[in-house]
């Protein structure tokens, strides 16, 4: 399991999460009949009739309308692509199944409750693995294709929703996703905004650490090379990292000053050097006039030397 994982696990362990999860990235109807406030947190870790452990990463119970019908959340966080995820997804489905049922938990129809696999993906290219295992299996005969396995997974690809500007940043899953593939250092402190006015609560304690763990992983990338000291709450890590968004863009502006002076006295340096070998040879063919315009500070010297030696404007450039 990589960091992205656990820290995603850590997150993801909250019900304000899950809730942000299926309000702000299910678009069915049947979302508006969940029992948001019946989340439960369930047995996520199973073991195949040949005792092999497998580990699913999150599973959740929710109410659902009336009665207590389960739908259950099987999430897989996922950094890379993985051809076979539904394939995976498909086995830890049955794993579930089976769990439930070697500990007496379905209803009294005996039937499986249904699953909503969620696949949560942030690598850097675009998903492209199929979403279900048909896609997965060769065309059978015909007449066998009811035989065949059929399990599809909800893929949340969160590069593709943070590039998308119509996306909403309405809940603390969206704000997450934004803060994984930000555009600019003003992004970052705007989400961090939201973050510290969201969490503002004092139920929200546990979620609060859990975003400054993620926070204090994620500061080695967005700053290579600083340290930081110790973050205690979320308003000191945004007003932290605020200010250093704001110095780090401040030494960039002063270093393009800086660069810009340099190139003026290299222009400079360019056009006097021109002037000397028209002067001294008259006009200069554009091949050898593209390189001086490219010549560096010591080639400079070096033609500035060679003006009153030299026979010719090709001698001059050999």
């Amino acid at each position: 399991m990589d960091e992205h994982d656990t820290i995603y696990k850590l997150l993801f362990a909250h019900d304000r999460m899950i809730q942000d999860l299926l309000v702000g990235f299910l678009p069915e109807k049947w979302v508006a009949a969940l029992d948001l406030e019946s989340l439960e947190k369930t047995n996520g870790s199973y073991v195949t009739d040949d005792l092999r452990g497998r580990h699913g990463d999150a599973v959740w119970r929710i109410r659902w309308g009336e009665e207590w019908l389960y739908v259950y959340l099987l999430l897989e966080f996922q950094s890379s692509v993985d051809r076979f995820m539904a394939l995976r997804i498909m086995v830890y489905t049955g794993l579930l199944h089976q769990d439930l049922i070697r500990r007496g938990e379905l209803g009294a129809d005996r039937k499986l409750p249904s699953v909503l696999p969620v696949v949560l993906y942030n690598g850097e290219r675009r998903w492209r693995a199929p979403t279900d295992v048909r896609a997965l299996v060769q065309p059978p005969p015909d007449g066998l294709e009811r035989f065949q396995p059929d399990q599809a997974f909800l893929l949340i690809d969160e590069g593709a929703y943070s590039a998308d500007d119509r996306q909403p940043i309405n809940n603390l899953v969206a704000a997450l996703f934004r803060l994984e593939h930000h555009r600019s250092s003003d992004e970052v402190a705007g989400l961090l905004q939201l973050l510290v006015k969201w969490l503002s609560g004092p139920e929200q304690a546990g979620l609060r650490r859990a975003y400054l763990e993620w926070l204090r992983r994620r500061l080695p990338k967005w700053f290579p090379g600083e340290t930081f000291p110790e973050m205690h709450d979320l308003q000191e890590a945004y007003e932290m990292i605020a200010n250093r968004f704001e110095e780090w863009k401040e030494r960039q502006r002063l270093a393009g000053v800086a660069q810009g002076v340099e190139q003026g006295r290299l222009d400079g340096e360019r056009a006097l050097v021109l002037r000397q070998i028209q002067h001294r040879f008259g006009t200069v063919p554009p091949t050898l006039r593209l390189r001086l315009q490219s010549a560096s500070q010591a080639e400079l010297e070096h033609l500035a030397d060679r003006i009153l030696d030299a026979t010719s404007v090709d001698d001059l450039f050999q």
